[in-house]
């Protein structure tokens, strides 16, 4: 069964004092694209969080995000009182120096200078980060389930599609047959206005004929065609992430239509020609997003 490489998945859980969610998208691409974005304090952890990912994700451009709301009273920022007892020397010397009167405006002064409040960082709590890495199997499982939920969208539309083709195929035999008798009554006409009073070799006219019908000929065409349709649909049925093979099988086809247009000479044959093209233009389309 195919699988979108378009998928989603979240999951909020509560880790002490921290509420944790884990989000995860991703979309069609050739290869596996991984983008993350980490607190500084799951930093240590992103090869691993890289690995993890691409060990359940074959395809696709992946966009992972950790976002950390803090639910206790505790700040990271803490006031650096060195540094702010040091800028209030300084400009008590020289407030002195100039006369000036030190009053409390000179504290609004020194916190706007750089380095008066520091940032605390946490460091990384190994039991905390088992339960943020178990929330992340469980996201992936999430996005990899709505994969498969699109996937079976992507291959009712699919089907559907391979279908038209082959019901449009079979739409073709009649005028098939009546266009190869339009081409045999065209000859005839052509050599009867040339008015060639009986000079022409009947056996070379005939083999001539012959090797006009056979350039002519579609059979070989319809039955390719037939026989690709017919892999592609047993292709999309396989366990194996299948999006590039069907690619494959998808130019063949259009390689089949085309010298089926390119042989056509009817007009009715040549409208059957372009809505198969239509059609085959929807399935690679939804092709590019199959795993």
């Amino acid at each position: 069964m195919i699988r979108s490489m378009t998928g989603f998945g979240k999951t909020e859980f509560e880790v002490g004092t921290k509420k944790i969610t884990l989000e995860i998208k991703s979309l069609n691409s050739k290869q596996l694209d991984i983008n993350t974005r980490v607190p500084s304090v799951y930093r240590e952890k992103d090869l691993e969080i890289r690995r993890l990912i691409s060990e359940m994700l074959t395809r696709g451009k992946v966009d992972f995000a950790i976002y950390l709301d803090n639910l206790g009273t505790e700040s990271t920022s803490r006031i650096n009182s060195a540094i702010i007892k040091d800028y209030f020397k300084q400009l008590k010397a020289i407030h002195k120096e100039l006369g000036l009167e030190v009053n409390e405006n000179i504290m609004q002064s020194i916190m706007r200078l750089p380095e008066t409040v520091k940032m605390v960082y946490d460091e990384l709590d190994e039991s905390e980060w088992l339960v943020v890495r178990e929330n992340l199997v469980k996201t992936l499982d999430e996005l990899n389930r709505f994969r498969d939920q699109e996937g079976l969208a992507l291959k009712t539309d699919i089907e559907a599609n391979i279908a038209g083709i082959l019901d449009l195929l079979k739409q073709a035999e009649p005028f098939e047959n009546q266009r190869m008798e339009n081409v045999k009554s065209k000859i005839k006409e052509s050599l009867d206005t040339l008015q060639m009073n009986g000079s022409i070799d009947k056996n070379r006219f005939e083999q001539e004929l012959i090797y006009y019908m056979e350039k002519l000929d579609i059979n070989e065409e319809k039955v390719r065609l037939t026989n690709h349709c017919s892999y592609f649909t047993e292709t999309m049925a396989e366990d194996e992430p299948s999006g590039r093979k069907l690619g494959f099988i998808a130019q063949e086809i259009g390689r089949e239509i085309n010298t089926l247009g390119s042989k056509a000479n009817e007009s009715n044959l040549q409208r059957i020609v372009v809505q198969m093209k239509d059609n085959l233009e929807k399935i690679k389309e939804q092709v590019l997003n199959v795993l």
